[in-house]
């Protein structure tokens, strides 16, 4: 995955897109009207959008986005598909033990949501997020990562091949059994 940084240093800059008022998207499950074949409710991910208002806390406004709040929250919304592209591509930063809750928002908020972003982190960049023994950790589990891949690749193949030899093995015997009946009994 090659990650184009100044996207993150753009993120940052530009905290909210209006004074006073933060929006947040995100996926939520929304139970469908549909059944599937096996009778279970069928659910989707609908795209929503949080908006906070600086100095009130009761009013939250949560509904699914709309063209218009992702016209107005631009920035926002940006962060939303950069992290989505981000975590079909790698490990969530939410599986790397590493990081405390406060650590995973603060990069997710600079535009960083995989262990693999993290990894390919500018030294600078982790320094000041004091964020450089995680970045050497996450360096460390995307290099270990490809070993066990290989390894993995491997197992599958060895697989494959215990299921020949079973197979082979269960032929062998069922023509070692048509040779028994077939012989000639002895008088």
């Amino acid at each position: 995955m090659n990650i184009d940084f100044s996207i993150f240093d753009n993120l940052a800059r530009s905290s909210c897109s209006e004074d006073g008022v933060c929006a947040r998207f995100y996926d939520r499950s929304i139970k469908t009207d549909r059944i599937d074949d096996a009778g279970f409710p069928v659910f989707k991910n609908v795209c929503f959008c949080e908006i906070r208002i600086k100095d009130n806390n009761s009013e939250v406004f949560d509904q699914p986005a709309t063209e218009d709040k992702k016209r107005r929250f631009p920035q926002e919304y940006a962060r939303y598909l950069l992290g989505k592209k981000q975590v079909s591509e790698g490990t969530p930063l939410e599986q790397f033990a590493f990081l405390s809750s406060a650590e995973i928002d603060s990069l997710k908020y600079r535009g960083v949501f995989t262990v693999e972003a993290l990894a390919q982190l500018p030294q600078d960049k982790a320094s000041s997020l004091g964020l450089i023994r995680e970045k050497d950790l996450a360096q460390k589990f995307v290099s270990q990562a490809s070993t066990n891949k290989k390894l993995a690749d491997w197992q599958v193949e060895e697989e494959k091949y215990i299921c020949q030899i079973c197979h082979l093995e269960d032929e062998l015997k069922k023509l070692q059994q048509q040779l028994k009946t077939k012989e000639p009994k002895k008088s």
